[in-house]
Formats: C-alpha cells, structure tokens, sequence
C-alpha cells in the first residue's frame, strides 16, 4: 500500500509540473493572455476586454520571456510589425510595464498631427465620420464620442474617436521615427498616453524599440462590462459581453 501510494504521490507531481511546463512554453512561444484596463483602445478595446497575444507574429526577444529573463540575445526570428497592426509592447521608460496600441508609424516614417488629423509622410489619412460610438463608462455613465474610420497608407481601415481637434496632442511638432523603433498611438485620440508623448515622469511612450514588442492582439475570447469584479459569476448574465466573445481584432 505504502508502495502504491508513494508511486501515485510521484505521478501527480509529475503531472502537475508537465502542465506547468506545458503552460510556460505556451504562454511564452504562443498565445499569451491579457486584459484591458483603460480606454485607450476605445472603440476596438473596452476596458474589461480579454485577448489573447500572439507571441510569434514579431518573432522572440527578451520580453518574450517570463520576467523578461535576459537570455535572448536582441530579436529572432523577426517579422516587422505591419502598419495597423494592435500591439502588446513594454514601455520604453522602465521596460516592464505592458501597454497595447495601435502601429501608425513604420523605421523612418514622419508622422504630424494637424488639427487632430494624422499625416504620415507628408500625406493626410484619411477619414470618414460614421455614428457616435456609445458605451457605459466605468461609473455606469452613458457617453457618446464622435466616431471616424480611418485609412492608414496601406490600405487599413480601423476606428478612432476623437472630439477636441485643438490640444498639444492633436497638434504636434513632426516626429521622425528612428530605425528599429516604431510609432504607436491608442484608437482614443484625445484620452491615449503614446508615442505622441516623450518618455519621462508623466508617463508618456516616445518610440517604441523592436526588442520591446511583445506580440500582436489577435482574439479577443472574454469581455465583462469592465465594472463589475469577473469572479462574480453570479452576474455574469447581466455583466458579459456575449457578442465579443471570440472575436478577432482588427
């Protein structure tokens, strides 16, 4: 009996530390888990949004990693990121902390805003205005922000919200993005801490390196109204987003 249970004891343990391992070089090589906090991303990202990051899609460095363990060397197996793309990065300023935006500007892009208008290059995206995205605030409030879609240089089509063209972040000087780095900005114009803004006390992002990209936004498998706690599943009924659910991010 002692022989049985000391031999069952061993099997479990080896169980558990296979998912483990399992789990790790899943999380690490693949698809990596992460929630919306803010609303940055609005209208693509809600704050209460859950997605999963594709780790490949920009290929490995060191943040690939868990606790960003130094032992890549760089970036391998890149592809560059395409202008469009959402994306999970580490922020430049302390390289830990995990933000997600959008890739508006490429290695050696000018980018300007003019009267909350973006140019890249030279060259005006254009945007057209569709219906005012409405959505229940973190307070239950109800808002309503003026919606465009706009075209970015090769073609893709993605929201923006944007309602005061006055400001320094809608009217900025010309940023000229360095090698190996690129230009990230939120959906959210005028409510998006990003590349528009330098790295320093405040908090801002400036440009982001290629070692920092964690991966790319692709599914968003989870959504709750961002209010309430997600281990209340008594309410789930009435706090998911149903229609969300395993969506893909565009």
């Amino acid at each position: 009996m002692a022989t049985k249970s000391n031999g069952g004891i061993g099997e479990l343990i080896r169980t558990i530390i296979y998912a483990v391992v399992i789990a790790i070089g899943v999380r690490t090589f693949a698809f990596e888990p992460f929630n919306i906090p803010s609303e940055s991303m609005l209208p693509t990202l809600l704050v209460g949004d859950y997605l999963f990051v594709s780790k490949f899609s920009y290929g490995y460095s060191r943040y690939s990693l868990p606790l960003g363990l130094p032992l890549i060397p760089g970036r391998i197996f890149f592809r560059p990121p395409q202008r469009g793309d959402v994306v999970v990065f580490k922020l430049p300023s302390d390289n830990s902390t995990d933000y997600i935006k959008r890739v508006v500007g490429l290695p050696g892009d000018h980018l300007q805003m003019k009267n909350g208008d973006l140019y890249i290059n030279g060259q005006k995206c254009p945007r057209r205005r569709v219906g005012d995205f409405v959505y229940h605030d973190r307070d239950g409030n109800v808002q309503r922000i003026t919606q465009y879609i706009e075209t970015l240089p090769n073609g893709v089509e993605h929201p923006v919200l944007a309602l005061n063209p006055e400001g320094e972040a809608n009217n900025t000087k010309e940023y000229v993005v360095p090698p190996e780095h690129y230009f990230m900005m939120g959906d959210n114009r005028d409510n998006s801490t990003d590349s528009r803004f330098a790295p320093g006390p405040g908090g801002g992002v400036g440009y982001v390196p290629v070692d920092n990209l964690v991966g790319r936004a692709d599914l968003l498998f989870f959504s709750t109204n961002g209010r309430d706690p997600v281990w209340e599943f008594w309410d789930w009924p009435w706090t998911l987003r149903f229609d969300r659910f395993f969506s893909f991010i565009r």
